[in-house]
């Protein structure tokens, strides 16, 4: 995979993490709602998981380019 294309990909996925973490708040603001609790959760988590993931790639394609 092309260094580009992994900066492009983890860009997406911290992006992706950031529509997870509004998804969590949310919930989190809707109080009356059921299950605010787990959205809130599952949200957080998603957001942390995936932004994680983005920086570990945008990492990578650093350390490739410099090769």
């Amino acid at each position: 995979m092309k260094s580009d294309d992994q900066k492009g990909l983890s860009v997406i996925l911290i992006y992706l993490g950031l529509l997870f973490f509004l998804i969590g708040m949310a919930g989190r603001v809707k109080m009356d709602f059921h299950h605010a609790k787990e959205i809130f959760t599952l949200g957080m988590s998603a957001a942390a998981i995936s932004a994680s993931l983005g920086v570990i790639v945008f990492l990578f394609s650093l350390r490739k380019r410099q090769d």
